[in-house]
Parts: C-alpha cells; sequence; structure tokens
C-alpha cells in the first residue's frame, strides 16, 4: 500500500512539472502579441511652407574672350621660334621668325629696277622740258618706276611678315611646328593659338525642361530682361572648390538645338589672376528660389518602383503613403510638390512602414533647416 501511494506521489509530480513548463512558453507568447498589438512609437515632422533657395550644376568648358589663331601670311621655313606654350605675350611681341633670304634677293632686285626706273624718268624730264621729245615717253618712264615702286613695296612687306607677331594680349597655346618646318597660309593648324583671358568664357546647355523652368523662374519677358535679373551665377572648379569671382549670364541662344534638344547658354567671369585657362572644364551653378517651397528630409522619403512617397499621419495616428515629386535638392533635403505643406510625416522606420499602419507619433527633432544661403 505504502509502495503504492509513493508511486502515484511521483506521477503527480511529473504531471505539475510538466504542466509548469508549458505555461512558459504560453506567457511569452502573449506577452509577444501584446506588443506586437502597441503602435510603434515613430518620430514625425510637422511641415511647413518656406523660401528656399538651391543650385542648379551644368557642365562647361571654358573658353577664353578672344582666342586668335596665329597663321602665317607668306611661305618659309621657320626660322625661330621665340615664345613657349603656356607663356604670357603682350599685343606687337615677336612669335615667330621665317626664313627671308629668298625675299631679300627679290627685293635687292626689285630694289634696283626702282633706282633704273627712276635714273631713266629723270633723264627723260629735261628733254621733254626742252621739246626734245614728247610727254607720252615720259609719262611711260613713270608709269614703269611707279610699277617698279610698287613690286618693291610688296616684296617688303611680304619680308615684314616674316616676323610674325601676336595681335593681341594673351596666352599662348599648343606649338605643332617646330623649327626648320616649311609652312604657308594654307597649313591645317595654325602656328599656334593666342587666348585672350582676361574675362573668360563660360559655355553651358539647357534642356527644353530646364529651360522652361528657367523661364518660370525668372522675371522679365524678353531672354534679355530675364539675363539682367537673373542672380550671379558661380563657378565650381574641376578640384570642387567654388572660384572667388562670380560670373553673369551674358548670352542666350534664342534657338533650341533640334539634334541635342538643348540651349546653349553663355556666363562671363573676370580672370584677374589668371587662374582659369581656356580649356578648363567646371560646373556652373545657377541660383534659382522657390517661394512658399515644401522642404522634407530625404531620409523620410521612400523609393516604390521609381516613385516617391512620404508616409502622412492621419486622424487616430493611421499613417497614408502619398506621392511626392522631387523639385530640387537643398543639402540632405528635398524640395517637394505633391503636398500642402500643413501635414505631419513620418520620419523614423518609413522602409518598414506599412499604409494604413497606426503608429504611436513622437515629435521630431529633425526640422527643416531655413532656406539655405547661396555660396558665395
Amino acid at each position: 500500500m505504502k509502495r503504492n501511494f509513493i508511486y502515484l506521489f511521483a506521477i503527480s509530480s511529473s504531471l505539475l512539472t510538466v504542466t509548469a513548463c508549458n505555461d512558459k512558453p504560453d506567457e511569452a507568447q502573449a506577452q509577444a502579441q501584446q506588443q506586437a498589438a502597441a503602435p510603434a512609437s515613430l518620430e514625425v515632422l510637422q511641415l511647413s511652407r518656406q523660401d528656399a533657395t538651391t543650385n542648379q550644376e551644368f557642365s562647361t568648358k571654358l573658353e577664353g574672350q578672344q582666342n586668335v589663331e596665329i597663321r602665317p601670311k607668306i611661305n618659309g621655313f621657320i626660322k625661330q621660334v621665340l615664345v613657349d606654350e603656356g607663356q604670357q605675350v603682350r599685343k606687337g611681341q615677336l612669335l615667330f621668325k621665317l626664313e627671308t633670304e629668298t625675299l631679300s634677293q627679290d627685293a635687292g632686285a626689285a630694289k634696283a629696277n626702282v633706282a633704273a626706273a627712276r635714273v631713266e624718268v629723270d633723264r627723260l624730264k629735261p628733254l621733254v622740258a626742252k621739246g626734245i621729245i614728247g610727254k607720252v615717253q615720259l609719262d611711260a618712264a613713270q608709269a614703269r618706276l611707279s610699277q617698279a615702286q610698287s613690286s618693291y613695296n610688296s616684296v617688303a612687306t611680304n619680308i615684314n611678315f616674316a616676323n610674325v607677331t601676336s595681335p593681341v594680349d594673351g596666352v599662348i597655346g599648343s606649338i605643332p611646328y617646330k623649327v626648320g618646318t616649311l609652312v604657308s597660309s594654307a597649313i591645317v593648324e595654325p602656328l599656334t593659338t593666342v587666348s585672350d583671358a582676361k574675362v573668360v568664357r563660360a559655355y553651358f546647355n539647357m534642356n527644353e525642361r530646364q529651360m522652361l523652368e528657367f523661364s518660370k523662374n525668372t522675371p522679365g519677358a524678353t531672354m534679355a530682361e530675364k539675363m539682367k535679373n537673373t542672380q550671379q551665377v558661380s563657378l565650381k572648379l574641376i578640384d570642387n572648390t567654388i572660384y572667388d569671382q562670380k560670373g553673369k549670364l551674358s548670352a542666350i541662344n534664342g534657338l533650341i538645338d533640334p539634334t541635342t534638344g538643348t540651349t546653349k547658354f553663355r556666363a562671363d567671369f573676370n580672370n584677374p589672376n589668371g587662374i582659369l585657362r581656356s580649356g578648363n572644364s567646371g560646373m556652373i551653378l545657377i541660383p534659382t528660389t522657390h517661394k512658399d517651397a515644401v522642404l522634407v528630409p530625404q531620409f523620410a522619403v521612400v523609393d516604390v518602383q521609381g516613385k516617391k512617397q512620404v508616409f502622412v499621419v492621419k486622424e487616430g495616428n493611421k499613417v497614408e503613403a502619398q506621392f511626392i515629386e522631387i523639385v530640387a535638392e537643398v543639402d540632405n533635403q528635398y524640395v517637394v510638390s505633391g503636398l500642402e505643406g500643413t501635414e505631419t510625416i513620418v520620419v523614423e522606420g518609413v522602409s518598414k512602414l506599412q499604409n494604413g499602419a497606426v503608429i504611436a507619433p513622437k515629435n521630431s527633432a529633425a526640422k527643416p533647416a531655413a532656406a539655405p544661403a547661396v555660396q558665395q
């Protein structure tokens, strides 16, 4: 009897242990369900409208105000190259000397012809005065003298053309021809190019959409008025630094290129220190002011199959996906359309948020910054 009691007690203890073990998972599951049912605590942001200034960027190539090709006016061998590539030169400075020995011989012969013709004229003048010969012979001799003088002047001018000088102040470009090369006015490449870079011209293109935005956002009835009313533009150099001189839009092509669908613009920059060179590349920065713009943090925007959306907090703290369009970027924010600017949006955990979910909103410290100043 005693043995049976002990046996029943052991079985009861085992059942109680098993029951106790089974109760623990039930409690954990209930706790997990309770946590899952609670709304997620996410940061939200109250939007507002404000002015924002953005920079549109356009790739550009720089050219000097004048790029003058230097070509010989006569045929000849290069006798001397008196400058080097990249050298600063002044107007009238001697750049090249061409061989002139043949021209000098021609000049000597032409000068002798002038002297002979003058002797003939001097011999006939007294004879005409005395009536020994007619004036027709003197006129013919004077005509021969004029012709000889003209021939000599032509040769002398060609000798001067053998000294090739710079027509402007500027910087010497490449020099493809070396001493001893035969050159002429018909050569394919010029002797060199002199670039006047005191003022540098930056050429860039706008596509049709950018051109439309420029026209809408810039006051003025004509393109001339719009250029006048455009803020000064900046130049970002190849090392990503901003050039210390501001530029101004100075020309807009009135036609759209049908091949590329773009319109060419030009901005001019002063270059007092010679930092910019013809052929440099960079980026033109054109400031655009967006009035009463809606700005949202970039981390609050979700990409859904190429479309952008944010989650707007509605009544009962239920979130609703709202598609938006990106108008421009300002630092780490987007200027957007598609929102009124009075909404409250979710700015935390948006990548995992589902449309229609209920959240527990908490105020965000990440507020849109004031409209940034244009870089000086």
